[in-house]
């Protein structure tokens, strides 16, 4: 009984001090991350790359025991398998449409910045037309 105390009141503390912190970081308007210029030259030939930095960012500012954490666990998950596929070579239309699942869950349910929520809308356009003229890729 006494253990189960302690563990709840740990529990409480985290979440608590894990939603002040996040709060805090969501906050900041002047973050470089969104001052890079984002025009093809940034995307061409990157483009598992550039939508995984930008989970990454948004991951940062996450609380770490969340939902929003798990999604964001299993949406990397998704195109860190899909990226290794089209590494070797090998296009498979049903893992590109579950990352794309993946990424669409992460914006529509996710605690998102209007600017988070517009970056990934930006990398699930550029995911879909990949979909579309994925032939190309190198």
């Amino acid at each position: 009984m006494k253990y189960a105390l302690i563990a709840t009141s740990i529990l409480a503390g985290l979440t608590l001090f894990g939603m002040s912190g996040f709060a805090q970081d969501r906050d900041r308007d002047n973050d470089r991350y969104y001052q890079q210029n984002r025009d093809e030259g940034w995307w061409q030939g990157h483009l598992f790359q550039r939508v995984r930095e930008d989970l990454d960012h948004i991951q940062q500012v996450t609380p770490k025991l969340s939902t929003d954490q798990y999604r964001l666990v299993v949406v990397k998950k998704d195109l860190d398998d899909l990226q290794g596929k089209m590494e070797s070579k090998t296009y498979d239309q049903a893992a590109l449409d579950r990352t794309i699942t993946a990424v669409e869950r992460v914006m529509n349910d996710n605690t998102l910045t209007a600017r988070d929520r517009t970056m990934l809308g930006d990398d699930l356009r550029r995911l879909r037309e990949f979909r579309e003229h994925h032939e190309g890729y190198r």
